[in-house]
């Protein structure tokens, strides 16, 4: 079938699909403490996500990443990871990867491995437990370590993604560099994104990679280097460490020209923009038939409308979300 290409001729080979809007953590930059989720009964089947992931694959996503909330709370995930894991050792798709805040891997890192999993994201914005608790709002720092240990014992490729954070975690941002490079973990920092109302005022924590890049490189060498994942990180090689340093700046410097992504959410919603409400129901041509026709046409119409590019802002004058969704509910 004809590749997906969207109106600015970009070709969309990267599916990120969250299995769940439901977490066991209430990150303060990403939710608000009180949330409210979606009943159980308006989320997909686990057999959807897989039929609707198998469409995506056959119009040319050569890449999926499971999402959340966290995805290994969801019930029985195991039977997605390991479908599309077959498709990863057929050949179908290159790579399935996963995004966690590293709670669940002490029970999961070694069936992620087995079933063809071979790197994940862990979100991890402090290595002080009583810092990790308070912005968790009530997460243990000793789990996410085992769950790290775990992952590693079982070959799994690791990159820690931090959120820099004014005033909680920037003087922070040179350790855990070096503790993750110590471990042979890539390190990759995210300027705060404005999605959600979570009772905070983003303005108080939103610290610009431009500055924090500036500072490092007063510490480290810094040596720009062409690796990519098929993400919008943009890495450096730490010559005094050796490992790779990431920098994924929605706002200082958008990616968006190279943006080869669509998120998919546990009801079937998709949408073409992480900073755009403009979204394609997917779920109701799904189950309109059991053939995929009515269902790669609703995929089409929405990669006719996917934009050229997000509108983020972070401003005292303007205090609303550029986003009213959370991040949980599209997916990280």
């Amino acid at each position: 079938m004809a590749p997906l290409i969207d109106p600015f001729g970009r070709a969309v080979t990267y599916l990120r699909v969250s299995v769940t809007d439901r977490c066991d953590l209430r990150c303060t930059y990403c939710m608000a403490e009180n949330m409210t989720f979606l009943p159980k009964r308006d989320l997909l089947t686990l057999e959807e996500l897989e039929r609707l992931c198998s469409a995506f694959i056959s119009r040319g996503v050569r890449k999926i990443r499971l999402t959340g909330g966290e995805p290994l709370v969801r019930k029985n995930i195991m039977y997605l990871v390991r479908a599309l894991g077959d498709k990863v050792k057929n050949g179908e798709l290159d790579e399935l990867t996963l995004t966690t805040n590293g709670t669940q891997l002490a029970r999961f890192a070694e069936e992620l491995a087995e079933a063809g999993v071979r790197r994940i994201n862990v979100s991890l914005d402090t290595l002080d437990p009583e810092k990790f608790h308070s912005i968790t709002r009530w997460g243990n720092l000793e789990q996410v370590m085992a769950g790290l240990d775990a992952a590693q014992k079982a070959g799994l490729q690791i990159k820690i993604n931090a959120v820099a954070l004014k005033g909680f975690n920037e003087a922070e941002i040179p350790q855990m560099l070096e503790w993750a490079h110590g471990r042979g973990m890539d390190f990759t920092l995210i300027e705060t994104m404005p999605l959600g109302d979570i009772s905070e005022d983003r303005t108080d924590q939103y610290l610009p990679l431009s500055q924090v890049r500036a500072r490092l490189s007063e510490r480290y060498t810094l040596n720009d280097i062409p690796y990519k994942t098929g993400g919008p990180a943009r890495y450096v090689e730490v010559q005094e460490t050796g490992g790779r340093l990431g920098f994924i700046t929605p706002l200082t410097h958008n990616f968006c020209e190279s943006c080869n992504r669509v998120r998919l959410t546990c009801t079937g919603t998709l949408f073409m923009c992480l900073g755009q409400e403009d979204a394609a129901d997917l779920r109701a041509p799904l189950r309109a038939s059991e053939g995929n026709e009515l269902l790669l046409n609703a995929i089409d119409e929405a990669i006719g409308r996917k934009p050229l590019g997000h509108d983020f802002d972070i401003n005292r004058q303007n205090k609303k979300p550029a986003v009213e969704r959370h991040m949980s509910m599209t997916g990280g």
